[in-house]
């Protein structure tokens, strides 16, 4: 079927986290919020139909989670991305950064460090420090406006002794999809200093304008014994509510001890929507994800043509993947609690800071997976306090 992205949701006043929360979050409410990383478009047609037809039977008790649900996963990874897995070597998490603490609190000890590049998504900070470890960051380098790895200062980093790399696989907030020289080289030097990966792919499915994604765990057998892929269909789906992902194991023993802490607090069962929704997303799915992918890669280029034209002052790149694009806005000449004020109170936008991804002063993250008419009004009104802002310094 064909899927009208045009057509607006109206997500006021529903216990949206991205619109319910902004007033919580930039002190007002009266701004579009593109910051929180989920899609202001429906889900597919045969995920909101398998749904309907649970939710018909009207009973809502503890349910089982079949064994075609993993495979559901594995067969998906195999014929996207050329991986295959045991499936036995699965378990089912609430989330990806649920996991991702987990580990970290499971296969390290308090004072320990963790690395991972940056910028990044903010809660690698978050999951560290909570569990009073030590984040180890190794700054991303930017070269002929692409960001790349420097891994000199990875190495360093390596030879320093954390305990564990957290691998953000395809990149957020920058959309890097890695080759797989890179992925070698990452796992290779991980491997040869006894450090295990974490790899973060949740936007893995989100390929742009032909990339592949290339699973860390496929690259080859050594690398596959270090690592521990973290994957779901919230992101690829819009099924975040739905708290639902899957991590993938290189062994029996971590595997065990990650399940046993959540046996312990007695989560180990999918609820009753999401063990529906996600076999029915990678079975009957991708016909959705296709035209979903082409809608993005309209929006991404509608919004750097814009600001190429009428507010130069603000540079972006069409990323890679994901539905995220990342805004230097240094030209401006703000300090970056004044950048905040100017998108809050100026142009009463909700972006995410681009500090809480560890990012100097100037930057911003935009979440463009909405209505393109939603993406007019928001370039309008940046480019208006732009304007005015200009006219002011000229006075």
């Amino acid at each position: 079927m064909r899927y009208n992205f045009d057509v607006v949701t109206d997500r006021w006043n529903t216990n949206a986290v991205k619109y319910d929360e902004a007033e919580k979050k930039f002190g007002r409410k009266e701004l579009i919020p593109l910051w929180i990383a989920d899609m202001d478009l429906p889900t597919a047609q045969p995920i909101i139909d398998a749904m309907a037809k649970r939710n018909a039977q009207g009973i809502f008790g503890y349910t089982s989670r079949p064994d075609s649900y993993f495979e559901s996963v594995r067969e998906w990874q195999e014929k996207r991305n050329g991986w295959s897995f045991d499936p036995k070597l699965a378990s089912f998490c609430p989330g990806v950064v649920p996991a991702l603490a987990t580990m970290v609190r499971e296969f390290t000890n308090e004072g320990d460090t963790i690395l991972f590049f940056t910028p990044v998504y903010s809660e690698f900070f978050d999951i560290t420090k909570d569990w009073g470890r030590i984040p180890l960051t190794v700054p991303l380098i930017q070269e002929q406006g692409e960001y790349g790895i420097d891994f000199d200062a990875f190495e360093q980093a390596l030879q320093s002794g954390p305990s564990l790399f957290i691998f953000c696989h395809p990149h957020n907030p920058l959309g890097r999809v890695w080759t797989r020289e890179e992925l070698e080289q990452i796992g290779n030097l991980c491997i040869r200093y006894g450090v295990p990966v974490i790899s973060d792919e949740i936007h893995s499915d989100l390929m742009l304008w032909n990339y592949k994604h290339i699973p860390m765990a496929s690259v080859s057998g050594d690398i596959a014994a270090n690592t521990i892929t973290c994957s779901s269909a919230t992101k690829t789906f819009n099924l975040a509510g739905l708290q639902a992902s899957t991590i993938i194991f290189p062994d029996k023993a971590r595997k065990e001890i990650f399940d046993k802490f959540w046996h312990d607090l007695d989560v180990h069962r999918n609820n009753c929507f999401s063990v529906v929704a996600v076999e029915t997303a990678f079975r009957e799915g991708e016909e959705w994800l296709e035209q979903v992918l082409l809608y993005i890669e309209g929006n991404m280029r509608y919004v750097k043509e814009y600001l190429e034209t009428k507010i130069p002052e603000i540079q972006t790149y069409l990323p890679d993947s994901t539905y995220l694009m990342w805004l230097d806005c240094r030209h401006l000449d703000m300090t970056g609690d004044e950048l905040v004020d100017f998108m809050i109170n100026e142009a009463r936008l909700g972006l995410n800071d681009g500090r809480s991804f560890g990012a100097p002063d100037g930057y911003m993250r935009i979440n463009v997976a909405c209505p393109r008419c939603t993406l007019t009004d928001a370039l309008a009104r940046l480019e208006q306090a732009v304007e005015k802002r200009r006219k002011k310094e000229q006075a």
